[in-house]
């Protein structure tokens, strides 16, 4: 039984493959780990494939392109029990992979690599990499979903092969890296972190990595899998503050030292708590697409989502709030009939025509929103 498959993804890496592979072979037979090299080949040109089937590495054709589809055809061609992952352009040490088995034999289900415990050897990652994209995609990855690492893309890292077909990844390029991390959190599994050493790249070529491209994938990627962060809490914010500001502006004018805000701002927050109120409904769509497209997984929580949000009381809260807004439209009208429809006080007239408005929009919406729901929660009802 194979315990351990070494995997690398491969494009054009024949200056530094050979070294790669040989350090891998060197630590399975030092520690007398029964494993193989998996190269997973993405379409080279350069006779990689060659080299690595000299060294009897197992070569594994991956069509689709990118980083992610790479790694997801390598790994799921691999034979071992557990899996350690690592670029093929010798910046990491193969020779050091026993602190990633020990954990995984420990019984963790992702071991990740920190290349700032471990050290980065000089010119080994670019300067913007190092103190700007790297430390602040791994600080919102911690923010928004509450996980303790510290180096989020650091491209040597071990899970075992049940782990990884629990985390479902679905991403076919370097935001791949991100996914698995989040996907292990997602779904409870156990995640450790070793200290790794991180080696200038070995190629006289430029790295696959475009900077900006990738970086914005990564974020993206976090963005979307966070909806809370993206939608739900801008949202309350919006909503709150253009309640509270509306409901104050309704009354009266809100006068300080050296201005006044008056009706005009009511225009302004009232719009606020529309647009707090999409925000939220937003937020609610994105988590049930992502949750029935296998993106997310499934939890008590999302399955409490549909007994609180059903059609019943979201068509009872929209009429409410429908009828609230034609009341107010019947008083503004009232007022100006009884002015034989002449000129309006537009200060006054105005305090009662915004909320009107508005509470005819949130009613509707919150009418349309709520059958809406309704049918893609058809398969949550019992």
């Amino acid at each position: 039984m194979i315990e351990l498959s070494v995997v690398m993804p491969c494009l054009n890496e024949a200056e530094t493959l050979e070294t790669c592979i040989v350090k891998a072979l060197n630590f399975m037979k030092l520690h007398a780990v029964s494993g193989e090299v998996v190269i997973a080949d993405n379409g080279s040109t350069d006779g990689s494939q060659e080299i690595a089937k000299k060294l009897n590495a197992r070569v594994i054709t991956v069509k689709n392109k990118g980083y992610g589809s790479a790694l997801r055809g390598g790994i799921e061609a691999a034979h071992g029990k557990y899996i350690i992952m690592g670029d093929a352009d010798d910046s990491y040490d193969f020779e050091a992979l026993l602190p990633y088995l020990k954990e995984l034999r420990n019984g963790n289900d992702l071991v990740m690599g920190n290349r700032f415990k471990g050290g980065i050897k000089k010119g080994a990652m670019p300067f913007l990499h190092k103190y700007l994209g790297n430390p602040v995609l791994s600080f919102i990855g911690r923010l928004f979903f509450k996980i303790d690492i510290g180096d989020f893309h650091c491209g040597l890292r071990g899970f075992s092969k049940e782990a990884y077909y629990k985390m479902n990844l679905q991403t076919t390029g370097m935001e791949f890296a991100s996914e698995m991390i989040v996907k292990s959190k997602l779904n409870n599994l156990t995640i450790a972190e070793v200290p790794t050493i991180l080696h200038e790249d070995g190629r006289s070529r430029p790295p696959h990595l475009n900077t900006w491209r990738d970086g914005w994938r990564h974020l993206r990627f976090l963005m979307l899998y966070a909806p809370n962060w993206l939608f739900l809490y801008p949202g309350i914010l919006l909503f709150l503050v253009g309640f509270i500001f509306s409901a104050l502006l309704i009354k009266s004018p809100l006068v300080f030292e050296t201005f006044t805000l008056d009706v005009h701002t009511l225009l302004y927050t009232s719009t606020f708590l529309l647009i707090g109120f999409q925000f939220i409904v937003f937020y609610a769509l994105t988590k049930i697409y992502a949750v029935e497209n296998g993106l997310l997984p499934k939890s008590n929580r999302y399955n409490k989502l549909f007994h609180f949000l059903n059609l019943e009381k979201g068509l009872i809260l929209g009429f409410v709030i429908l009828l609230i807004g034609l009341g107010l439209s019947y008083n503004g009208f009232s007022n100006w009939k009884a002015l034989n429809f002449g000129n309006l006080n537009i200060k006054t007239t105005i305090r009662s025509i915004i909320p009107a408005v508005i509470a005819l929009q949130l009613g509707i919406q919150i009418i349309i929103f709520s059958f809406f729901f309704s049918i893609l929660g058809l398969k949550n009802q019992n």
